[in-house]
């Protein structure tokens, strides 16, 4: 069987799978659409977090942000994990025990505000939106490289998926589709790994080949020792050195920590267990399933950088390998022949010809080649080499000879190694069920913030569980158009640099904000709202400023790139509440008790216990 038949088979069962779930468990009340009827197992709630958690982001673009960036991709290892932790520790145990079904719904009842409910509204939908972005952008590289389209039918053909399943079932019916999602995409992460590892390393343990030797040279060498050669021989950086500085790369990897604790749509997969102890035990098992994953990420990125440069430096364009010319194909990757000798070669910015117009430069330092129309001539898209020509012409300012997408390294890279084609058709399966799982639950956080934040709660009370349900699925299906357009037109080359920046809008407003209100008896509604603004105000203004209307003359604010802003806009939100809060009136009395029984519940574990009574 050829590529295409081992794809479709293992995507189109795993489709019927997803599907056959979501119209088994459609959501016929407002509980099961918001939190799964809350009688959802731990282990099961562990494996669907999870599912959540790995999004495009991490199962398709963090390995191929350590393939390009090397030591400086770790920031999101360490972020996204350390944050998680943060989340299972301080957050979801006792936002549990208060008994809501939203972040908002907290927010507005904890700090006895309908405008708090509000801001945490727009905060949650400003979130979202950025993160989804990346999400559509992730499922459009996918089918456009499976069915050999355009990344816009690609996000489109996903929208339309991810909107049949998601706002048919709600949390119900997307709890259960990511636990079949889930399984999907462990398996397809690790087998290629495995793959790789002993073609690589003689080593069937991938993490355990990353830190052994090289064995597919003549001479054995250590693995990292020649990536590290790798990357000097054409003119770059050991891989295993950092290029950040301190500051940034520890405010990079703060703002990730910091808003995956405040992410509105993990902290939502908590409220479908029964009570506390099933937080926890959930929890657990959360990072356990999460551990599979991102302990074999850098193993991947490590063998892809290798796979990439043994199988194309210095090799004739007419003899390179048929999956460089599919991936051209989709645009995916792209070489212009600028010294006409129709060699692919690699130079990096150190090398010592690198002033000779040929420079090889990762996705990221340059913006992403534009392809002609479908509808151009063979001659506009074939050069002189044969190769596929850029609409540019290969601007001459653009020293690049070859240019890849970091986020299409998971795909290429068991091409690259020449795996079974069966392992490239579950490969494909799993890279978009990370992508639909992630999208599925931002859309119904989305959703339920409109739906029931907003007009249940603020516009419309006397909704009832029908029209609310109906809100929630009219919102999702805007949510995703809007979502779907900046998927085909991202603000970053990069899917993770996209999703890094929800992760630092997360961190300014939502994790001082969930923090202060559970162990803060002080913080009053006032200090809330003001620090949520003045945070995500501050975040999302450099955001905006540095990544799209900057000349690149500025510098940035010492130094901290818009990905690390974040964790500077959190100290704004934390400033900001405590400062306002001690010159405002304290809370009422019914809420400082309140706070203090969800902070020391008298038994946490009990069966029967049951969330304080919410303040309106």
């Amino acid at each position: 069987m050829n590529q295409d038949t081992w794809n479709f088979i293992f995507i189109g069962i795993s489709f019927a799978l997803y599907v056959g779930i979501a119209v088994r468990s459609r959501a016929g009340s407002t509980k099961e659409y918001y939190t799964a009827g809350g009688g959802v197992s731990p282990l099961a709630n562990g494996m669907a977090t999870a599912a959540d958690w790995m999004s495009a982001a991490t199962f398709i673009s963090m390995a191929g942000l350590i393939a390009s960036k090397g030591y400086d991709g770790a920031q999101f290892l360490m972020g996204w994990t350390g944050g998680f932790v943060l989340l299972t520790i301080l957050m979801v145990p006792f936002l549990r025990k208060f008994g809501k079904a939203t972040v908002p719904d907290f927010v507005g009842d904890r700090y006895y505000s309908k405008t708090a409910r509000g801001v945490a509204v727009v905060c949650a939908i400003f979130i979202c939106m950025t993160y989804i972005m990346g999400q559509m952008n992730g499922v459009g590289v996918v089918f456009s490289q499976l069915f050999g389209i355009s990344l816009t039918k690609g996000v489109l053909i996903g929208s339309t998926i991810v909107f049949f399943y998601a706002g048919l079932g709600g949390m119900k019916g997307i709890t259960y589709t990511q636990v079949a999602q889930y399984c999907v995409m462990a398996f397809a992460y690790t087998i290629p790994a495995i793959f790789i590892a002993i073609a690589l390393t003689n080593n069937f343990i991938p993490q355990l080949g990353l830190i052994g030797d090289y064995t597919a040279g003549d001479t054995p060498v250590p693995f990292l020792e020649k990536i590290n050669n790798i990357n000097t021989s054409i003119g770059f950086d050991k891989y295993t050195e950092s290029k950040l500085t301190k500051l940034n790369m520890f405010c990079i990897t703060l703002a990730l920590m910091c808003g995956t604790a405040g992410l509105p749509h993990v902290i939502v997969r908590f409220f479908t267990v029964k009570n506390v102890k099933s937080v926890r035990l959930s929890a657990c098992w959360t990072l356990a399933f999460i551990a599979v994953i991102y302990l074999t990420a850098p193993t991947i990125g490590a063998f892809s950088r290798v796979n990439l440069v043994e199988k194309l430096n210095n090799t004739s364009y007419k003899k390179a390998p048929e999956w460089f010319k599919d991936f051209e194909q989709t645009g995916q990757m792209a070489w212009v022949d600028k010294n006409g000798d129709g060699v692919i070669q690699f130079y990096g910015p150190n090398h010592e010809e690198a002033g000779n117009n040929r420079v090889f430069i990762p996705a990221g330092n340059s913006k992403k080649p534009a392809y002609p129309s479908s509808e151009a001539t063979k001659d506009q898209l074939m050069g002189a080499s044969g190769e596929r020509l850029l609409a540019n012409k290969a601007d001459k300012t653009n020293a690049n000879e070859l240019w890849f997408g970091a986020d299409i390294m998971v795909l290429a890279n068991p091409h690259m190694a020449g795996l079974p084609k069966w392992v490239i058709g579950l490969l494909m399966a799993g890279c978009i069920a990370a992508a639909l799982s992630t999208a599925a639950g931002l859309l119904l956080v989305l959703s339920t913030s409109i739906s029931h934040d907003l007009m249940k709660k603020i516009i419309k009370p006397d909704l009832s569980d029908k029209e609310e349900v109906n809100y929630a699925r009219a919102a999702s299906f805007i949510a995703l158009a809007i979502a779907a357009w900046f998927g085909i037109n991202p603000p970053s080359a990069f899917i993770a640099k996209t999703v890094a920046f929800a992760f630092g809008l997360a961190a300014s407003s939502f994790f001082p904000t969930l923090l202060m209100g559970i162990f803060s008896k002080r913080i009053n509604k006032q200090g809330a709202i003001l620090g949520m603004i003045s945070g995500i105000a501050f975040t999302a203004g450099y955001i905006i400023y540095y990544q799209f209307l900057n000349d690149g003359e500025t510098p940035l604010l010492f130094g901290i790139s818009p990905e690390g802003i974040g964790a500077v806009g959190m100290l704004i939100n934390f400033a900001t509440a405590f400062i306002v809060s001690a010159i405002t009136p304290a809370p009422p009395q019914e809420v400082q008790d309140m706070v203090q029984s969800i902070r020391m519940p008298d038994n946490p574990d009990d069966e029967n216990a049951s969330p304080p009574p919410a303040i309106h």
